[in-house]
């Protein structure tokens, strides 16, 4: 089943938080060579032999290759970068190009990203009784399964991704949304569970596919995986816990967020996807591409084409409103989410793509994977943060 055209990779909900915040739909060590001190610019370096892990699905190749320098703390009285993280939820590939359009872009553009891996496009639809998802009959998806030819081809970019710089994390599985198996019901213990499978559907996907001959994916999936994203952005609190115990630094599942410097939640670093200006409106739409979409065309993926090129311009200067406003102000990172999808005629990938363009090579903007940002978070003064943290939306900056 082609995991593709409906509403199905959406990271959407609806939340309280968004609704307070004004939003109009909410959506979905190393030994690295000096680097500037920014931390910016790619570490040169290739995989060594790889040392496979279990059933070879996964191998360690060493420290993963094109990393910014060891980040450093803020001096006195210096301004922050600013960070920008782009992100994909599910990361799969359908067959529209899009996995591999964006690392090329990336990787012209000096930026890293985090793409967050659904475990079940590793797994193949013949097995998927394998999977037991929480308060769901076993099997059950509502993304369904990619095709054995997609599935290839998403381990392919994979690869490629975690080769290039960029982070995998977790979408998690199944991704329910609503009725009584909804993730938003799910206690701390089925989030153990629906990790663990995640896991597992990466670190086994040759004993389900039985291509051995595929090479392995370049990394330690159980020292990769640091953070993810829920489904629906639903079900943070049960989350938190387990993700602390498992020693995650980030979770990106918060319902909607404003734009200002990030604090942490249950001792793990909350990073939400934040309400930025929407051209046109005086509310503002959460930085994913279906919000846009759900604010544009009524959730209609395929309205009529007559509207795309105001759709596709408004979105794009969503983008560069909400980059402006932080770049010009409380330096504010800026979180943006994204789906691998053509939604009406893939004006939202045009927007990301363009934003892209126009951010890269702007004075201090660097554009990071979430892990990147956190290794920067946690090496700088806490007196600093508190006071970045102060900081309100649209707050010019004061010497920190």
């Amino acid at each position: 089943m082609r995991a593709v055209g409906r509403r199905e990779l959406l990271g959407l909900g609806v939340g309280a938080a968004a609704a307070a915040a004004g939003v109009g739909l909410a959506g979905c060590g190393t030994d690295d060579p000096p680097a500037p001190r920014h931390g910016g610019g790619p570490a040169q370096g290739a995989p060594r032999a790889p040392r496979l892990i279990g059933d070879g699905s996964t191998a360690y190749t060493g420290r993963q290759p094109h990393q910014p320098g060891k980040p450093v703390p803020l001096e006195p009285g210096e301004t922050p970068p600013q960070f920008v993280v782009f992100s994909w939820d599910g990361a799969g590939e359908v067959g529209n190009g899009l996995f591999p359009r964006f690392l090329e872009l990336a990787k012209g553009h000096d930026a890293h990203m985090t793409f967050f891996l659904s475990g079940l496009y590793l797994l193949p639809e013949e097995k998927k009784r394998v999977y037991l998802p929480p308060n769901n009959p076993a099997g059950a998806s509502d993304i369904g399964y990619l095709t054995n030819p997609h599935l290839k081809e998403t381990l392919t970019h994979v690869r490629q991704a975690w080769l290039d710089g960029h982070e995998i994390g977790t979408h998690f599985n199944g991704h329910f949304c609503g009725g009584s198996g909804s993730v938003a019901r799910w206690s701390s213990a089925h989030w153990r569970e629906e990790i663990e499978q995640a896991k597992g559907f990466v670190q086994r996907w040759r004993s389900h596919t039985g291509w051995s001959q595929l090479p392995s994916l370049p990394f330690d999936y159980d020292q990769e995986l640091v953070g993810g994203r829920t489904p629906c952005l639903l079900g943070q609190e049960n989350l938190l816990p387990v993700a602390r115990e498992l020693g995650w630094r980030y979770d990106a599942s918060s319902p909607g967020g404003v734009q200002r410097w990030p604090r942490k939640k249950q001792r793990v670093w909350d990073l939400p996807l934040q309400a930025m200006p929407f051209p046109g409106h005086t509310f503002e739409v959460l930085s994913m591409d279906y919000n846009i979409l759900a604010n544009q065309s009524k959730n209609s993926t395929r309205a009529p084409s007559y509207n795309y090129p105001a759709w596709r311009r408004q979105a794009t200067e969503s983008y560069l409103a909400g980059f402006q406003r932080a770049y010009e102000t409380n330096r504010a990172p800026l979180f943006i989410g994204n789906h691998f999808e053509e939604w009406n005629g893939g004006i939202y990938m045009d927007a990301v793509e363009e934003a892209i363009r126009t951010i890269a090579g702007k004075k201090d903007v660097r554009m990071v994977s979430f892990r990147q940002f956190v290794d920067w978070l946690d090496v700088q003064d806490p007196a600093v943060l508190a006071r970045l943290q102060k900081l309100q939306v649209g707050e010019k900056l004061k010497t920190v």
